[in-house]
């Protein structure tokens, strides 16, 4: 259930993913720009920290972009234990379901304040015709999510307490700040250690045993909702981080290879 009342701000391109809002400038003409704006800022809704906006066996209502605030996909077993499966940061698509399944297979809920962009079927439809180019950045953006599910696949079967946790964090920096050239820096980082948990498959003493070594070993904080990172390269190492598939800085190569799956659209 969202806030009683509807989100009226513009929504956050600023905070787009590295890589997702240069390709937006790339694919988006001026004109389909504003129509895409215009449809986020009359579509966005609030949501406080732990809601949920869809659960597991719903039929899909809308596309949702995320704003502000992240999202986190999730499945739950009967006992309750819960399984997060993806995290969604501001400007990503939470998912295409709209199009493409009957009901759902898992539950989104807000990590902590979330405003996201909820586009009903008919809107939707509309925008895709206005904006044709739009559905090359959508499709790219699912190839990059499953590329980010493989990557947490082999995160919690193979990498150990310490490479899983490094992992993660070395991942939420780089998809919104890059892989600086030298030294490290600093990102918002919303997940409680329990979510943390949640989302590498141990439990929150080992969690918390495992950041503290982090702390000792590379200097890495988690204060305040936010990764303070001194040495990014250290901790690449530690975790045997590769970049490779949230394909950063490959703008001009999404854009060309993008182009034309979804030619008919619009163009009717």
């Amino acid at each position: 259930m969202s806030l009683s009342h509807t989100a009226h701000h513009a929504p956050m391109t600023g905070a787009y993913s590295v890589t997702f809002g240069r390709i937006l400038n790339r694919l988006l003409s001026p004109a389909e720009r504003m129509v895409w704006e215009a449809s986020l800022a009359r579509n966005a809704r609030d949501y406080a920290k732990g809601i949920d906006i869809a659960r597991e066996g719903e039929r899909p209502a809308a596309l949702r972009i995320v704003l502000s605030g992240w999202a986190q996909k999730y499945k739950q077993l009967p006992d309750g234990r819960r399984q997060i499966l993806a995290l969604v940061l501001p400007g990503q698509a939470c998912d295409l379901d709209l199009f493409t399944v009957a009901r759902t297979d898992h539950s989104l809920a807000a990590v902590r304040r979330l405003t996201v962009a909820e586009i009903g079927r008919q809107e939707a439809t509309a925008l895709l015709r206005q904006c044709p180019n739009l559905a090359q950045l959508l499709c790219w953006g699912e190839i990059v999510t499953a590329a980010i599910q493989r990557e947490w696949t082999i995160n919690i079967g193979q990498r150990n307490a310490i490479e899983r946790v490094a992992q993660l964090m070395c991942e939420i920096f780089a998809r919104q700040q890059g892989i600086p050239a030298a030294g490290g820096g600093e990102c918002d980082f919303l997940l409680t250690q329990w979510q943390l948990a949640e989302a590498t498959g141990l439990t929150q003493v080992h969690v918390n045993r495992t950041v503290q070594e982090l702390r000792r070993r590379c200097s890495v904080e988690l204060r305040n909702l936010r990764l303070f990172i001194p040495d990014f390269a250290e901790l690449a190492d530690i975790a045997a981080f590769n970049a490779n598939y949230l394909h950063l800085d490959e703008t001009d190569l999404a854009v060309d290879r993008a182009a034309g799956l979804f030619g008919g659209i619009g163009r009717d």
